[in-house]
């Protein structure tokens, strides 16, 4: 029986039982500025659905479930036989089979397809962050496979299912398959090039035999991977499935799986080939040509999964002080706690804005938008994934002493917000991308200029950052060493560009102050006091049902 002393009061009831979609403004502003209005309501609808799944107690505590039972390697079965399986709590299964069902791996043939895709990624990411993995690779996997239209179309309505079927069997015999690779090694990491696994050509066409380890294979109980090899002609890249199409299990040893900061629900192994069955996927000796798109997809989901990771911290962070009282008031009254919770809003809009914007720029296709991409991307996921592990952070730090108990569900946030940043290639790749694109390709920073010029004239702070962007651009010589600098600047003056174009005016001004026009400090909750921070911060707020 409680004690008279332990009369519990202060507290912010949990944020749950809401739709996720539905009280991220930003997010829904940016649907439905890019969705055609011929799919829009049914856009709308299916994320609403998805939103209110993942703002369900339910599908939440799976989420809590699946972090703390991770999945555990089974090399071999009670008779000593190798079968190199992993086991995951069926949470895990649960949340999979929802992304998988939600459309999360069926972009490409659908109208509007990309934007859908990006806004259920952000919404989903909230809750289930541990299987964004071998959705994002099944989703990007399709470009890559375009390369070869025999295996595109073999492969790709399998990879498109809305149906998640698990476990090990031959490929044609699923209703719908995952897709994984394994491209780094220990000796190179990013430097791809480096790799050692060599690939041997076997009597049937297109065939080959692997031999090599993989330091890392994301999603290794997936139906089938993309691999990068050494063939004769060069590094290749290769379709390498887990079971033969006669039933055999394919060779594929896994050594072990990683121990990871977070993601702890997602496995990530340790490899070995040794005689393993691939087909060749494009020409011999142009396998990161091949795997560039799905190198750009999964970039792009990099920066989507921080853009949701960002707003869950918010959420979480404004709903807390919503309701906690401290000094004679609300916290979210309190000046300097407006401060803060409205930096932070500010940075989630804003990193939110662009990935739908990319998301759009997919869907469109078209050459220009295609060149903005080339750019956009790799400046978007070095800038909006180092931006996520210091806010989310600081969101936490808002919930005082009750962030930082694990069931107020930030520390798995924060354990969660630097991974994105790390896959993919880490910041100084995407830096170097973004410069290899100025170098070799002037239709894109001509894309980047004219998307940033449509909002010219607007604001004067984001006239003279891109003033100040064209001056630096105009001087490459030693670029290199102030490529993180450059590439800093070409994603804040972009963010500027579209909340200058779309946001509202206290979020644009707020932004163009802060992040352009110096009027902001390091640190979180520096912005100008005389700023509109209440309605910036009342437009954050998540409502619950």
């Amino acid at each position: 029986m409680a004690g008279s002393t332990h009369t519990v009061t202060n507290q912010a009831p949990p944020l749950t039982q809401y739709d996720v979609f539905a009280a991220d403004r930003a997010l829904t502003e940016a649907v439905e500025r890019h969705l055609d209005p011929a799919v829009l309501d049914e856009g709308r609808s299916e994320l609403s659905g998805l939103g209110r799944t993942s703002g369900s107690a339910q599908v939440q505590e799976w989420g809590v479930q699946a972090d703390e039972n991770p999945p555990r390697l089974r090399s071999h079965d009670r008779y000593g036989h190798r079968i190199d399986e992993v086991d995951f709590h069926p949470a895990w299964h649960r949340l999979l089979g929802k992304g998988v069902s939600a459309g999360l791996t069926g972009a490409w043939g659908q109208p509007g397809g990309h934007v859908r895709r990006a806004a259920a990624f952000v919404v989903w990411t909230q809750v289930a962050a541990g299987t964004c993995c071998p959705l994002s690779m099944t989703h990007a996997a399709v470009p890559a496979l375009r390369a070869d239209p025999a295996l595109a179309a073999e492969w790709e309505p399998r990879l498109a299912s809305p149906v998640y079927d698990r476990g090990l069997r031959p490929a044609h015999e699923k209703a719908g398959v995952l897709f994984g690779m394994a491209m780094t090694e220990k000796q190179g990491g990013s430097d791809v090039r480096a790799n050692t696994t060599s690939a041997r050509p076997l009597a049937e066409d297109g065939a080959y035999e692997l031999t090599g380890h993989k330091w890392f294979c994301s999603a290794p109980m997936s139906d089938a991977f993309l691999v990068l090899a050494q063939a004769p002609g060069g590094l290749t890249c290769f379709l390498v499935p887990r079971v033969l199409a006669d039933g055999s299990r394919n060779v594929f040893l896994l050594q072990r799986l990683k121990d990871k900061l977070g993601n702890r629900s997602n496995a990530s192994a340790e490899v070995e080939f040794a005689g393993t069955w691939a087909r060749r996927v494009g020409d011999e000796g142009r396998g990161v040509h091949t795997v560039i798109g799905m190198v750009a997809a999964t970039r792009l989901d990099c920066v989507l999964g921080s853009a949701g990771l960002m707003r869950q911290a918010v959420a979480q962070a404004v709903h807390h002080c919503a309701y906690r009282e401290a000094f004679g008031g609300k916290l979210v009254d309190q000046p300097l706690m407006r401060n803060v919770l409205a930096d932070l809003a500010l940075e989630s809009e804003a990193a939110t804005t662009l990935a739908l914007r990319l998301a759009a720029a997919c869907d469109d296709g078209g050459e220009q938008e295609r060149a903005l991409l080339r750019i956009a991307v790799p400046a978007a996921k070095y800038w909006v994934t180092k931006r996520c592990a210091p806010l989310v952070v600081e969101a936490a730090e808002c919930l005082g002493g009750n962030g930082y108990v694990e069931e107020s569900g930030m520390p798995r946030l924060v354990r969660e917000s630097p991974l994105n940043s790390v896959w993919e290639g880490a910041g100084n790749i995407q830096a170097l991308d973004v410069l290899r694109a100025l170098r070799r390709e002037p239709g894109a920073l001509d894309a980047y200029l004219r998307e940033v010029g449509r909002a010219r004239g607007a604001d004067h702070r984001l006239d003279g950052a891109i003033r100040d962007l064209l001056t630096e651009l105009a001087d490459l010589e030693g670029v290199e060493g102030r490529a993180r600098r450059l590439v800093e600047r070409l994603a804040l003056v972009l963010q500027g560009s579209l909340l200058v174009r779309y946001a509202p005016s206290q979020v644009a001004d707020a932004f163009c102050a802060a992040r352009l026009g110096g009027d902001g400090g390091a640190s979180f909750g520096t912005l100008p006091h005389t700023l509109d921070l209440a309605a910036v911060v009342a437009r954050a707020r998540p409502e619950p049902a």
